[in-house]
């Protein structure tokens, strides 16, 4: 059977997040945007209730530009990208696959590339 629950850590170890991915980590993806193309880290997505805060919260920042839609939530102590809210689906977090140590980011060679530069949001924001 597919792992389907996760602990995703940043570097420190300072915040530590407990995931579910109910059908197994699926939809692994990369970004174009100009916040995405700088960290490079894959994600695949899960609801707002699957995924919990363990430990850290008062070492987790935010980072909104843009529309203010997404959230990008990093640590304030080693500055990793744990996970975002995202703009195109505010009911789910992406998380960064390379924060879970049981999976290998390197592994999703073949993860599509998701049109952020040319995003709807910002069409409409304009």
């Amino acid at each position: 059977m597919t792992q389907t629950h996760y602990i995703a850590r940043c570097h420190c170890g300072g915040i530590q997040l407990a995931l579910t991915f109910p059908k197994g980590v699926n939809n692994v993806r990369r970004c174009d945007c100009s916040m995405c193309r700088r960290r490079g880290a894959p994600v695949a997505s899960v609801s707002l209730a699957n995924l919990k805060l363990v430990s850290g919260a008062e070492l987790l920042s935010c980072y909104q530009f843009n529309t203010h839609t997404a959230k990008h939530y990093f640590c304030s102590r080693c500055g990793i990208y744990t996970h975002h809210q995202r703009r195109s689906n505010p009911q789910e977090y992406g998380i960064n696959l390379g924060c879970i140590d049981e999976l290998d980011p390197f592994a999703f060679k073949d993860a599509p590339v998701m049109d952020g530069i040319n995003h709807p949001a910002d069409r409409e924001a304009s």
